[in-house]
């Protein structure tokens, strides 16, 4: 009890934070620094709404960490603040997280997180689906009003899906006689509108708007202005703030990941009791993170994901296999599936599935010519043995292998 007493007392003693918030990804600054553009372009779509007017249907997209979701709700917020100035409450803006799996599993799920962000009430299942939306509108179109409905990573929802929950979602405006939905679709897949069916496309996309990437030298200045907000005076070392502005920027401009860069930097920092942050310190948070992040996505990847992964992972540990091909995969694959009962997909989807991990960086599958028999994948795993250890693990528990 002792040393628990030695930990709890330095933490309650020694703070290299002043405020640790400003570090956090739902923090809302009062500027977003390096996006006035498109914030100006959001407000402009939005504004109408000030007036009681139906707004577009607006539809954002660009990589993760690019500022899309901050800038919406910073307009957001504006707007309501705006409308309490003007003695007005007729808008409201619901925020739905659409890769959490609570909630984007179903259509269901997806409605019932709506409404109770709405202060309704709504079993987690059990409901008709027709049910469920006969209820949503009971619930808005009892006075005059806006519903901002913003569907945050809504790629992942019609993944899982379909996209047919975002046409119904609009059709709705025609059973409501006080109310109306407007919404705006966030999505971090850059081609996701060119695989919707063309009737969502065209109600969910009437304006569109692009996040770039931040540079490293736009991640340096929202690093400071950060920095500034978070930490005591004199905390970080020369350079931290480049570096971790340099890893984000090799992943496609990343604010979003810079942040928890230095976030998870400082804790590390604290916990051996350092007085700075150091470089090395960013390089072991780098690390942490990047390990963290891999064992998450694949625990929470879908059985057939899982599946095919342990198919991956049997074979490179195959001393007789020396190279690995698309169709070896899917002959191991169909073996595991036989072993856990588990439905077998056709080769076309699980050559699917291998691209989505060579994205995800699990693997690195480049597609190779193999002459009269075609293209194929070649297959190599790209994890670092602790991750593929642990990976594994989750793997076999998850399919009781």
């Amino acid at each position: 009890m002792d040393r628990l007493n030695q930990i709890f007392d330095s933490f309650v003693n020694y703070n290299l934070f002043k405020d640790k918030r400003v570090l956090q990804s739902n923090y809302i600054p009062e500027s977003i620094a390096h996006r006035d553009g498109q914030v100006e372009m959001v407000a402009s779509i939005l504004a109408p709404s000030l007036r009681g007017e139906r707004i577009s249907n607006l539809f954002i997209y660009g990589k993760t960490g690019t500022g899309k979701t901050l800038s919406v709700r910073h307009v957001g917020d504006k707007i309501l603040d705006k409308l309490k100035e003007l003695g007005q409450e007729n808008v409201r803006f619901v925020y739905v997280n659409c890769k959490l799996k609570k909630v984007a599993d179903t259509e269901y799920r997806i409605l019932a997180e709506i409404i109770r962000e709405l202060g309704g009430k709504i079993p987690s299942t059990g409901l008709p689906t027709d049910e469920v939306y006969s209820r949503f509108v009971d619930l808005i179109d009892n006075k005059k009003q806006m519903i901002v409905l913003v569907l945050d990573e809504i790629d992942q929802a019609v993944k899982k899906i379909s996209d047919n929950f975002i046409y119904t979602l609009t059709r709705l405006n025609t059973d409501l006689k006080n109310a109306q939905i407007n919404l705006i679709g966030i999505s971090n897949s850059l081609t996701f509108m060119d695989n919707l069916d063309p009737r969502v496309r065209s109600s969910l996309g009437e304006e569109e708007i692009v996040f770039p990437p931040y540079n490293a030298l736009q991640l340096q200045d929202i690093l400071k202005e950060r920095a500034d907000r978070a930490f005591k005076e004199g905390i970080l070392e020369e350079g931290v703030i480049a570096k971790c502005a340099a890893y984000a920027a090799r992943e496609h401009g990343d604010a979003r990941r810079a942040l928890d860069l230095l976030r998870v930097a400082g804790e590390l920092a604290e916990r051996e009791q350092s007085k700075k942050i150091g470089l090395q310190h960013i390089d072991i948070a780098k690390d942490k993170i990047e390990r963290d992040k891999m064992l998450d996505i694949i625990e929470s990847e879908p059985r057939q994901f899982q599946l095919v992964l342990a198919a991956i992972f049997a074979l490179s540990e195959k001393s007789e296999v020396k190279e690995m091909f698309t169709g070896d995969v899917y002959n191991y694959y169909q073996e595991i599936c036989e072993k856990t009962r588990s439905e077998v997909l056709t080769q076309r989807r699980i050559s699917d599935i291998i691209s989505e991990f060579d994205m995800l960086g699990i693997i690195n599958a480049p597609v190779i010519s193999k002459g009269r028999q075609g293209r194929t994948r070649e297959i190599k795993l790209v994890l670092s043995p602790t991750i593929k250890d642990k990976a594994k693990e989750i793997i076999n528990k998850a399919l009781y292998l």
